[in-house]
């Protein structure tokens, strides 16, 4: 070879050298498919291939130029020995000067120009002391974040700090008892006379009249938190009669009907409708039709003592074609509403109208009491079965309803007397309004107080002077009894005194119970 041709050829290598290192890098990659560009721009998937298959004279690089010389990175030029892996040839991976086919490396956070994370705060470092005065707080959750995990790590490694927080944990416990998730039975009292405080109503209701709006308000309440199949689930119906209890089984949806019927009373006394309709007086025709056949009446048919609340009820029952359900919530809460609507436009005065029961009457003042004090009780029945707590009447109302019945007392005696189950009154007469014997009846609790009951006469005036007994019972225990839910013989009652007159008058108490 000619010197001058040495000397060219080495001018034309230094100037591809040049060349190799200005031309952009862009130009040499090759995508991830093994296909490259072309000088053309045109994809060399020919050069891919030629690679793939080991060839490492393929490809641009294995292009000389166009005058037939060496290209740069051959092995003619002897940088790679034949067969490395480097090379183009032997080992089939491309040549030098060609750009890897592995992705570069993600940029990091830094260079996106997004927030960096907050880095985790240090943990506190407290000593023993500050720690162990921070459990109480702990225990209250009282402490901050840093304080909590200070102190929760703390308590990994310390074992009396740990029992004492076990300890604080437990009496935390006990400052917070659990509550029940139902309403307070008195809310919505209290909630109106709220209200009624601030502003009077324009036609307000009677106290007489207000504790049986409360008490159908109560049960009402009841009767919405009870499912369908609730309506059927058995009641028994339980009250005292002659000298031992009597009872009848209905379901809950009877024990409505049986006070839609008897509350029939105060509305046909107010003159609004029957709710027994005509049902009375077609039951009364069939069973005078069997009296005139010479059918003899049974004791479940009617007679003169349909006009009873025993009577009435039975007869709203036969006259349903089906059992009561739950449709007759409506009716029954609907005459409710018509009753103290009632009673409150016809004022006070309304209150000594007379309410026939059929064998005695009662002015409409107690006879609200007394139907105040029968739902109470009946709706008692109905949350003992379906399983529902259910308190007692507002003391207020609960007095009211205790008084009621202390009244009632010298003529349930003299009933039993003239029936001859109770002992005969004293041997000398007293005169009407004149002082007799008395006992004194103390009713504890909520709702309690005293009273002085004429032991010879109804007429008679109840004297502490003639006291000859005393007795002394629970204001809910009282009206369990009144009501027959409980015996005479197992009333729960403090006795002094006459012995004889003491178990008259619980037998006296006992006897105001009816269906």
């Amino acid at each position: 070879m000619q010197p001058g041709e040495d000397e060219g050829r080495e001018e034309r290598e230094g100037h591809e050298e040049r060349e190799e290192k200005e031309r952009p890098r862009e130009e040499d990659e090759t995508s991830y498919e093994g296909k490259s560009r072309g000088p053309a721009g045109s994809e060399g998937g020919d050069s891919d291939v030629g690679d793939a298959r080991g060839g490492g004279g393929a490809g641009l690089d294995a292009m000389g130029p166009a005058d037939g010389s060496p290209a740069h990175g051959s092995p003619a030029h002897g940088d790679q020995a034949d067969g490395d892996p480097a090379a183009g040839g032997g080992g089939g991976s491309a040549g030098a000067g060609r750009a890897s086919r592995i992705p570069p490396p993600r940029s990091s956070v830094e260079d996106t120009g997004l927030p960096l994370p907050t880095p985790a705060p240090a943990p506190l470092a407290l000593e023993h002391r500050v720690l162990k005065s921070l459990l109480g707080a702990w225990a209250l959750a009282a402490c901050s974040g840093e304080e909590t995990a200070a102190v929760e790590e703390h308590l990994g490694e310390c074992g009396a700090c740990a029992d004492e927080a076990l300890r604080l944990r437990g009496a935390v416990g006990l400052l917070h008892p659990p509550e029940s998730l139902d309403l307070d039975p008195a809310l919505r009292t209290r909630v109106l006379e709220s209200c009624l405080d601030r502003r009077p109503p324009r036609i307000p209701v009677p106290e007489w009249a207000a504790p049986y709006d409360a008490e159908t308000a109560r049960l009402d309440a009841l009767l919405q938190d009870i499912a369908d199949a609730e309506w059927h689930a058995p009641v028994r119906l339980r009250w005292f009669e002659d000298d031992g209890p009597v009872s009848r089984r209905t379901t809950v949806a009877g024990v409505i009907a049986h006070l839609l019927s008897v509350d029939g009373l105060v509305g046909v006394a107010l003159g609004l409708d029957d709710p027994l309709g005509g049902a009375a007086a077609r039951v009364r025709a069939e069973a005078d039709a069997a009296a005139a056949a010479g059918i003899p009446r049974g004791p479940d048919l009617p007679g003169p003592q349909d006009a009873t609340p025993a009577g009435r009820t039975e007869t709203y029952w036969r006259a349903s074609h089906f059992p009561p359900t739950r449709a007759v919530r409506g009716p029954w809460r609907e005459q409710s509403h018509h009753l103290v609507r009632t009673v409150a436009f016809a004022g006070g005065g309304s209150g000594q109208l007379a309410v026939d029961y059929g064998g005695f009457a009662l002015p409409l003042r107690d006879s609200m009491l007394d139907r105040a004090f029968e739902c109470w009780v009946h709706a008692g029945d109905i949350a003992d079965a379906v399983d529902y707590p259910y308190e007692p009447p507002a003391p207020r109302h609960l007095h009211r309803m205790i008084d009621l019945a202390a009244r009632m007392l010298p003529v349930s005696l003299a009933e039993r007397r003239r029936a001859g189950r109770a002992a005969p009154p004293a041997r000398h007469l007293v005169a009407a309004g004149a002082p007799g014997r008395s006992l004194r009846l103390e009713i504890e609790g909520a709702g309690g107080g005293e009273w002085l009951i004429p032991l010879d006469s109804p007429a008679a005036v109840a004297s502490a002077e003639h006291e000859v007994a005393h007795v002394a019972l629970d204001g809910v225990e009282f009206c369990r009894l009144a009501a027959g839910h409980v015996s005479p013989e197992e009333a729960a009652a403090g006795q002094a005194g006459d012995r004889e007159a003491i178990r008259d008058v619980l037998f006296a108490a006992a006897a105001l119970s009816r269906m």
